[in-house]
């Protein structure tokens, strides 16, 4: 069936016919700014307190930096990748010119999943700060409109809760939605933005929080293991971990805006780079200072941050409401760049004829892919509305992890197939950088729960029936 037929890798790959449909105003410094604004979000600010709660306790600092080692394997070789082949698709595009498009086609599926999903798990985080925002005030919104009607326990599975929708999560998408439809630009300036104050937020927080720091908070810092595996305890180290990688997830975004970078072979490494630099000192030292104030059983809540700061006391409420209304700022942008990735994705797999040509369609005022940012949006919406955080954000990390994997895999292949491609960017120590890469992701997959694992088999099964009912009869390079 010659399933493992590969993309070439043109001299003038930059400067493709179709890269310029769309415009290139993105430099090294908006890049990174794109990747801290996919970064920073739901990991810090909602997933932290899950993670320290359930699985890891103050340890869930071990969790972050084992999560960002996981993290640098890996964005070494998408900095090599992404000089190497500065067109649209990022991880897709790569995957197609190393391995070939079956191989291709799985990763483009698996990262839509993860787009997708990642942008619902961060609006289901957004909508339990704005319904802390309106506690304070002493308005409240009816838990039907504003919970997940699915939950999941893992002793009895996924239940209905009697919510009927997470309108808060749903209008958020939308919006976002809206935005990234108008253009490039207008996304881009709203992220500068939204990055700005989120970052601002962390400082004033790890700032005004340390004078509020209690060491008996951090003992014991690895609390016992229950008996079950993963909770607390060595084991429940690396559990969180696989669950904290989530909150790294987001510099592979900037691979996707390659047709947007002014110098994508200099720019898209720099992006990539910097941004999990910053983005993994901020996580470290508002871990430290979370489980400092408070204890780690009172995190496990869609808003620890505020349970942090309410906890020193009522003369701060105007931090706490200040802190509040920057974390949904914050959480915006994380939701607009995932869903911004995910369009250049379908756009992408559609000009390889793997989609309906529709995805790849740019509308003629906005320079944007129109049809592709609906059925995004739609897509997000639906997922947000309906799951709870722990069940969207194990199933991103597991995507994640498995992209991860098959990138590191892709470098290691080209290094031996095409030494003599010419990389602006190499990776160090290759292969050992690459082998790192791919034990490491395997192994965080594996602490992950059978539950997650499920639905990863599903997902990826759907994405089987549909590249052999359409992509495969469609794929231009075959014809």
């Amino acid at each position: 069936m010659n399933l493992f037929l590969r993309k070439p890798i043109r001299s003038d790959a930059a400067k493709e016919v179709e890269g310029h449909q769309f415009k290139r105003h993105l430099g090294s410094f908006q890049l990174t700014a794109i990747g801290i604004g996919a970064i920073i979000g739901a990991g810090i600010f909602v997933i932290t307190g899950k993670a320290a709660s359930d699985y890891a306790g103050p340890a869930i600092i071990i969790s972050f930096i084992l999560a960002a080692i996981v993290c640098l394997f890996t964005g070494l070789c998408y900095a090599e990748l992404s000089s190497l082949i500065p067109i649209s698709g990022g991880s897709y595009t790569y995957s197609y010119v190393a391995m070939g498009e079956f191989p291709a086609w799985l990763m483009g599926w698996a990262v839509t999943a993860q787009c997708l999903i990642s942008a619902s798990t961060v609006a289901v985080g957004w909508s339990g700060y704005f319904k802390s925002i309106l506690n304070d005030f002493g308005l409240s919104l009816p838990d039907s409109l504003s919970s997940s009607p699915i939950i999941y326990e893992a002793a009895r599975g996924l239940e209905w809760s009697g919510s009927l929708i997470n309108f808060p999560a749903i209008f958020l998408v939308g919006l976002v939605g809206i935005l990234i439809s108008i253009g490039i630009q207008a996304a881009a300036r709203f992220n500068h933005a939204m990055v700005f104050i989120k970052l601002a937020t962390i400082l004033v927080f790890i700032a005004i929080g340390a004078f509020y720091i209690k060491p008996s908070n951090w003992s014991p810092f690895i609390p016992e293991n229950t008996g079950i595996f993963g909770q607390f305890g060595i084991s429940g180290i690396f559990r969180a971990s696989g669950l904290v990688f989530f909150a790294y997830l987001g510099f592979d975004t900037v691979s996707t805006l390659a047709q947007e970078a002014i110098k994508p072979q200099r720019d898209l490494p720099r992006g990539i780079l910097g941004s999990i630099t910053i983005s993994a000192i901020a996580y470290i030292a508002t871990a430290l200072v979370l489980t400092g104030m408070v204890s780690y059983t009172a995190l496990g809540v869609p808003d620890p941050m505020a349970v942090a700061l309410n906890s020193i006391g009522p003369h701060v409420f105007w931090l706490s409401f200040a802190i509040k209304l920057a974390i949904l700022a914050g959480l915006s942008s994380v939701v607009l760049v995932q869903l911004l990735g995910q369009t250049r994705i379908f756009y992408a797999i559609s000009k390889d004829g793997l989609l309906p040509s529709r995805f790849s369609s740019i509308h003629r005022a906005t320079k944007s892919p129109l049809f592709s940012c609906v059925v995004t949006t739609l897509l997000a919406m639906l997922a947000a509305g309906l799951f709870p955080i722990n069940v969207l954000g194990q199933l991103v990390s597991i995507m994640t992890l498995f992209i991860f994997t098959i990138v590191c895999l892709g470098v290691w292949i080209l290094r031996k197939t095409h030494p003599e491609y010419k990389r602006p960017f190499r990776a160090p120590f290759v292969p050992l950088v690459p082998i790192l890469g791919i034990v490491t992701c395997v192994g965080q997959m594996c602490f992950l729960p059978l539950s997650t694992w499920i639905q990863f088999i599903l997902w990826m099964l759907l994405g089987l029936l549909t590249y052999f009912l359409y992509g495969y009869r469609h794929s231009k390079l075959r014809q």
